[in-house]
């Protein structure tokens, strides 16, 4: 059933392979000139290591990563408690395709909250499209939290 309680119909197109696979060998989707599993990677691992990103802009950037992995879990486990869904669900026909760094403020290891505006690129459905935000970060228990967004036109 679709959401809206209809039957859904079934495509004559053809069916969409998946993502391709993050290896920690593969170049990280943050846009940095590193190996995932050197960059964004081993944030996503954190819940293992214990490594968590050191500022706003990382943890930024990392959860732009985990949003091309996936990676519901950390995604959720870096969302401020006071603003965390309960759950998050993926659409699994978005592909992120690119990630651009417009500004920042604060966010680094001196401060306790910071702004990273940035825009994401992504391919829904064969249309391309651009999300332009400006999330608010914050530090709960010294680990960097996104708290919250807002849409730029």
């Amino acid at each position: 059933m679709a959401e809206n309680g209809s039957m859904s119909r079934r495509s004559s197109r053809p069916k969409r392979s998946a993502a391709p696979a993050l290896t920690a060998a593969s170049p990280c989707p943050c846009g940095l000139p590193a190996a995932y599993g050197a960059c964004c990677g081993r944030f996503h691992a954190g819940d293992r290591t214990g490594e968590s990103a050191p500022t706003a802009e990382a943890l930024m950037r990392s959860r732009y990563s985990a949003f091309v992995a996936g990676d519901t879990a950390y995604l959720l486990r870096t969302w401020h408690p006071a603003t965390r869904p309960p759950a998050l669900e993926l659409d699994p026909a978005m592909r992120w395709s690119g990630l651009e760094i417009v500004a920042t403020t604060d966010g680094s290891a001196f401060h306790a909250t910071g702004t990273v505006t940035f825009r994401a690129r992504y391919r829904h459905h064969g249309q391309r499209g651009e999300l332009h935000e400006r999330s608010t970060f914050e530090r709960v228990g010294g680990a960097w939290v996104y708290v919250d967004g807002t849409f730029i036109e």
